[in-house]
């Protein structure tokens, strides 16, 4: 189970590592957009993002 859970938080920092590497003016831009939104809209993209992502495990998960 560690070893999963490890192996996923590896493929999570190489994913969010793409982005600044490949386009960092464009993800700077991204960033100073972030900021102007208000708190809500940040929750609810971030409940929206957990939401994905339950479901997609679900639908991924070994045995499925």
């Amino acid at each position: 189970m560690w070893n999963e859970l490890l192996v996923a938080v590896a493929l999570v920092l190489v994913l969010e590592g793409i982005f600044p590497f490949l386009a960092p003016e464009k993800f700077k831009q991204a960033l100073s957009q972030l900021d102007e939104l208000s708190g809500q809209a940040l929750r609810i993209a971030g409940l929206a993002s957990i939401t994905i992502g339950i479901i997609l495990l679900y639908v991924l998960r070994p045995g499925g």
